[in-house]
């Protein structure tokens, strides 16, 4: 690697501030052990200046400095449905086929799905998109759950925060965790994050297709989650057989029954542990797991972090006390 690592953030029309200046202020005051300094960031665009919302920005570099660096960096867009200009795509195959490291920041997970250099790979975006990306870009392996994933030469990350989850990452790859951990302490963030996104994921109730024959079995599920309920005890209140009852739950949810009603009973308890401080001991008697145990289990898997760790970050504070501040839901 060269003395100094040539960073280029690309800004495009439509580009996020945030997602724009996160890469920019991490990089830049990254310092060595001995005082020395790693990164060059440079902003480069396709025209003079672009759009960034509340304000223009002018850029002092074009395209052509994609070619020369060692990294780049791709922000996110507003609207990432619109086309990627052809010559930022040629440019950063080109760049690509040099040896630069591609990275994206939320949404400029398109731009960087655009060139086709993420085809075949893993890849993530802002939870909100991660549909749209799956949908536009078939070849790409979408995992909406996570912060940020490193192929190694192509890396992408979700939203906002994510950024410099991302940014700390490629510090950390370049000079190890005491420079990463310096950059980190910069910007009052950890290192490292417990859980990944899904845990930011807006819980939805489960799939009730409206209309359909199950929807009442559903609605009941819905309102005894805490009730220890069998298959069985689902066949005979849809009035089906076992097979029949799961052929048709496949037909029209996409799961199984049991599988439903786990994730109803996690977002149950997602809502518990929010907005009340009962006991995990208690929310897992109350969401219909059998013990703490199978609870803790199965929230991590669907949400990705501890019923711990998910109230810390997500518990509506109403009962402040004196000098504490208030939070409402």
């Amino acid at each position: 690697m060269k003395d100094v690592h040539l960073v280029a953030v690309l800004a495009l029309d439509g580009v996020i501030p945030f997602d724009l200046s996160t890469p920019i202020e991490v990089f830049s005051r990254v310092r060595l052990a001995d005082g020395g300094i790693p990164y060059q960031v440079r902003v480069c665009a396709p025209t003079p200046s672009v759009d960034a919302g509340a304000f223009r920005v002018q850029a002092s570099w074009g395209l052509d400095v994609l070619l020369e660096a060692d990294t780049i960096i791709l922000p996110g867009v507003a609207d990432p449905r619109v086309d990627v200009p052809l010559e930022v795509v040629d440019h950063l195959r080109k760049a690509a086929s040099g040896g630069a490291r591609v990275a994206s920041i939320c949404a400029g997970a398109f731009v960087l799905a655009a060139t086709g250099l993420l085809d075949g790979l893993r890849a993530t975006t802002h939870w909100l998109a991660a549909d749209e990306l799956a949908a536009r870009y078939p070849e790409i392996d979408v995992d909406p759950g996570v912060l940020y994933v490193d192929n190694g030469q192509f890396l992408t990350s979700a939203g906002a925060a994510a950024g410099l989850d991302l940014c700390l990452h490629l510090i950390r790859r370049d000079h190890g965790s005491a420079v990463a951990a310096d950059a980190a302490r910069l910007s009052v963030m950890p290192l490292e994050r417990e859980g990944g996104q899904a845990q930011f994921i807006i819980p939805s109730p489960p799939p009730t297709p409206r209309g359909a024959g199950l929807e009442p079995l559903l609605q009941w599920m819905q309102d005894n989650t805490s009730v220890d309920l069998t298959l069985g005890d689902l066949a005979t209140r849809s009035g089906m057989s076992v097979r029949t009852l799961n052929r048709r739950f496949r037909e029209q949810t996409g799961t199984t029954p049991l599988q439903w009603l786990l994730r109803a009973r996690v977002r149950r308890a997602q809502h518990l542990l929010e907005a009340t401080d009962q006991p995990v001991e208690s929310i897992a008697a109350r969401a219909g797991f059998g013990s703490p145990t199978a609870f803790r289990d199965r929230f991590k898997r669907i949400v990705g972090t501890s019923p711990h760790t998910y109230r810390a970050a997500f518990r509506s504070r109403t009962d402040a006390g004196p000098g504490e501040p208030r939070v409402t839901a």
